[in-house]
């Protein structure tokens, strides 16, 4: 059986098993010792006392013989007795054995009780001492150990505000709302991520309070300080700078949202901030890069200047002139110097410049302006001093240059005119002066007629200005009152002869009532003097008018265009024919002050005269139309003939016809010769009638001008070779190709050289030169014939014109007609010079045209 009991280790523990067989150590184990311990352990002592009655003895053994020398009855104890005996001495000796180990355990326990109790006083007092040191009035410190509330030790002074209950958490009662937001979220970091805080915080009364933030043993606490003396001066001037610093830093951030250039530099002038405009107009990457590479914004000029001129008390202020991404810019730069170095901002004051120049400019505009009027004027300024006067002022008045500018005052300038008799006689001169010069005290213009000495008669304007002084106008109206007498005498002149008029007139205001009417007009339409008085509404006039014409293109559509609103007054013509058979062509004119005038004119024998020529030249039309057609239908059925003529002729020169004799062939040659020239003819005139019908069309084609004039050269050279001459062509070697009708630009050159040719003499050359003037091409055919006489070159191109007394042969005079009329179709020119006994040249231009895609293709 094991029996435990307690002992006391080294560390203050109490706890131990100590078994009491013989042969066994002790055992013990440290175990913390509160008061609930130690009774526990007083306890079990006495339990352990209780229990070590029952400890059994092993029983001694009995002696079974005596002792040598003693005999039976020498046996004082018999065997019981022994059994007794030894039982009590068993108990006798485990009570004093028990007793012994109570008293020894006893001492032990009391020197542990005394042990502990001086411990405990010991922790009482330090926790005393912690206590104290917690509640002192400038401390509060809260706890958080994970509960819902946290706990709050210590106070603060009064003075500083803050709350001795639970609302102490409430921080933004007595904290201001800065310092507040800051120790809200310090607190919460400290909470949630274990980070640590110090910071300085301020009250609504101003006071400072040091606030710290730690964990330990898994508690989160904030210690409140209140600081006072040189921690507190400490504490504001931390506070302070940190206000400082955000100011510097939001006009920093100002200054970079503005879009004008600042910068700040050290005491040697070197740049240590700018802003973004700054880099900007620098063309930098970023203000940094403006700084570190030292890109100025002022001229080294203005740099120096600046450093010359600005102080502490006096800054720069100034505009400069500067050069930003390529163009001249103005500054109004302002430089601030201070210890540290200096600051300073540039505001662009171009559009400022440019305005202030502008408006330099405009006045000089207006002073040169009001200098060339020839209307008076003078401007006196708030001391009513002549400032301004142009040359008509001077010409009015003939004062002295001199005089006037001496910038005399109003008054004196008055009294000068008075003095020279050139102002108006008044009988309370001192009272008309001072009416005068009541303008500078007057809101409104005033004005007045001056009637001067030498009968002019001045109008006279004077406004006084919102900053002071006046301005003088004289107008003269003199001309005024004469152009209102001429223009009354030119009424009634205009008058007089309207109404002598052959033509009808009328005037109509812009509510449709008749103004003026003359006799013709009543005339014409049959009415009376009294139903086209003034005043009469055009509707009247209309009712009056309408025996004599009555459809709606009559006076319905006059009253129309009359009293219409469009913005746009329409004027119209036309011709009317009344019942009466008078032809009359009208006229609807707008007139000056929406008035409208209508005129009549009576056309009836020129329209009779133009219907009897309209009449015979469509009978000469017609005719001629006749003729056309009889032309073209002779032309056409002659060409069957003459190809039959020239066929047989061919056929009777072929050997399988049979020999023909000389004679024969000389008559079958004729034939072939005249049939040949009358195809010729009788194609002429076809090609005319096409062209004088307009059915004509020109097949356009790129045509090549080598190609061209080797053909043509070709097709003429039997004419030329019977009329002994011969042919010269000149062009440029790339002349290149033109866009034409090939047959009638063929055409056009074979009928001037056989026109050429049947002029030339025997043996002669005829030239034919191509050229080109830029898209126009440029043909001419010079020969060295007799010429043609001044008063025949105006007919040349007349059809059936000819010459055929000079010419070697006789023709129809249809060759320069027909080039004529082709040359048209290619919008082209035709020009013939020619001089007697010198030759004749005819030139031909025809522009070459751009074809479309389609035909170029084919």
């Amino acid at each position: 059986m094991k029996h435990s009991l307690l002992g006391q280790a080294e560390d203050g523990a109490y706890a131990a098993d100590r078994p009491l067989e013989a042969g066994q150590k002790y055992k013990f184990a440290a175990v913390p010792v509160t008061a609930r311990q130690k009774h526990w352990s007083l306890a079990r002592i006495a339990k352990l006392c209780a229990a070590s009655t029952a400890v059994v003895v092993p029983a001694w053994p009995v002696l079974a013989q005596a002792q040598p020398g003693i005999g039976a009855s020498a046996h004082l104890f018999t065997s019981s007795q022994v059994v007794g005996l030894s039982v009590v001495i068993g108990v006798i000796s485990a009570a004093l054995l028990s007793t012994l180990w109570l008293v020894r355990q006893r001492g032990n326990l009391e020197n542990e009780s005394r042990e502990i109790r001086s411990a405990l006083s010991d922790a009482q007092q330090r926790i005393s001492q912690y206590e104290a040191l917690i509640a002192d009035k400038n401390r509060r410190i809260v706890i958080w150990d994970g509960v819902a509330r946290p706990e709050l030790l210590g106070q603060l002074p009064p003075e500083t505000g803050a709350p001795q209950d639970n609302e102490f958490l409430a921080f933004g009662l007595w904290l201001k709302a800065r310092s507040a937001s800051e120790l809200e979220r310090a607190v919460g970091r400290l909470r949630e991520q274990a980070e640590s805080f110090d910071m300085v915080i301020e009250t609504i009364r101003d006071e400072v309070i040091e606030a710290q933030g730690r964990v330990s043993g898994g508690r989160a606490f904030v210690r409140f300080v209140a600081l006072n003396n040189l921690r507190a001066e400490l504490a504001e001037l931390k506070i302070e700078r940190d206000r400082l610093m955000t100011s510097i830093s939001a006009f920093q951030t100002m200054l970079d949202a503005i879009d004008m250039p600042a910068w700040q530099r050290d005491t040697a002038g070197r740049l240590t901030w700018v802003n973004h405009a700054y880099g900007d107009a620098v063309e930098a990457q970023s203000p940094q890069q403006a700084v570190n590479e030292g890109r100025e914004i002022l001229t080294t000029v203005a740099r120096e200047r600046i450093h010359a001129t600005a102080t502490p008390e006096s800054p720069f202020h100034d505009t400069i002139s500067t050069v930003v991404r390529g163009n001249r810019t103005f500054f109004d730069v302002v430089d601030v110097k201070v210890l540290s170095g200096s600051a300073g901002i540039a505001v662009d004051v171009s559009d400022v410049e440019a305005v202030r120049a502008e408006l330099e400019r405009t006045l000089k505009s207006h002073a040169e302006t009001l200098d060339h009027l020839a209307t008076p004027v003078a401007i006196f300024d708030g001391d009513r001093r002549l400032q301004f006067y142009n040359q008509a002022f001077v010409s009015l008045w003939e004062l002295d240059i001199a005089f006037l500018e001496s910038k005399p005052d109003n008054s004196e300038l008055l009294e000068r005119l008075r003095a020279a008799k050139k102002l108006p006689d008044q009988l309370n001169w001192k009272s008309w002066k001072e009416t005068a010069l009541s303008v500078y005290r007057s809101l409104d213009t005033q004005s007045d007629l001056w009637h001067l000495p030498n009968g002019q008669t001045l109008r006279v304007f004077a406004t006084a200005h919102p900053q002071g002084g006046a301005t003088w106008v004289f107008e003269n109206l003199t001309e005024q009152v004469d152009l209102e007498t001429r223009y009354n005498t030119l009424v009634k002149v205009q008058g007089e002869t309207i109404d002598h008029l052959s033509e009808g007139v009328a005037v109509f205001g812009p509510d449709g009532r008749i103004r003026l009417s003359n006799p013709a007009f009543r005339a014409l339409w049959g009415i009376t003097e009294t139903e086209a008085k003034p005043g009469t509404h055009i509707r009247g006039i209309g009712e009056a008018c309408a025996p004599s014409y009555d459809q709606p293109d009559g006076w319905k559509t006059f009253a129309e265009l009359i009293t219409s609103f469009d913005d746009e007054r329409r004027s119209s013509q036309g011709t009317l024919e009344l019942l009466s058979g008078l032809v009359l062509d009208f006229a609807v004119i707008p007139l000056p002050n929406a008035q409208t005038m209508l005129t009549f004119v009576n056309m009836t024998d020129s329209v009779r005269a133009e219907r009897a020529l309209t009449e015979k030249n469509e009978a000469l039309r017609k005719a001629d139309e006749l003729k056309n057609d009889f032309v073209q239908h002779v032309s056409y059925e002659l060409r069957s003939p003459l190809t039959n003529i020239i066929g047989f002729t061919d056929l009777l020169r072929t050997p399988g016809v049979g020999p023909l004799n000389e004679r024969q062939a000389e008559y079958i040659d004729h034939i072939a010769t005249s049939s040949s020239v009358l195809l010729t003819l009788v194609n002429d005139i076809l090609d005319l009638a096409t062209v004088d019908a307009g059915i004509m069309r020109l097949n356009y084609a790129e045509i090549d001008l080598a190609d061209l004039l080797d053909d043509v050269s070709m097709q003429i050279a039997d004419r030329l070779q019977e009329s002994g001459v011969s042919l010269e062509i000149t062009a440029p070697a790339y002349l290149g190709s033109i866009v034409a009708d090939p047959q009638r630009l063929k055409q056009i050159l074979l009928k001037l050289l056989a026109n050429a040719a049947n002029f030339s003499p025997e043996g002669a050359s005829i030239a034919l030169e191509c050229r080109r003037e830029g898209t126009d091409f440029v043909f001419s055919v010079r020969d060295r014939g007799p010429g043609i006489s001044p008063d025949m070159i105006a007919t040349v191109f007349d059809r059936f014109a000819t010459g055929a007394k000079s010419g070697k042969r006789g023709g129809a005079g249809l060759g320069l007609s027909i080039v004529d009329s082709f040359v048209s179709l290619h919008n082209g020119e035709v020009s013939i010079d020619s001089e007697p006994g010198k030759g004749t040249t005819v030139t031909c231009r025809i522009p070459s045209i751009n074809l479309p895609h389609s035909v170029a293709a084919e």
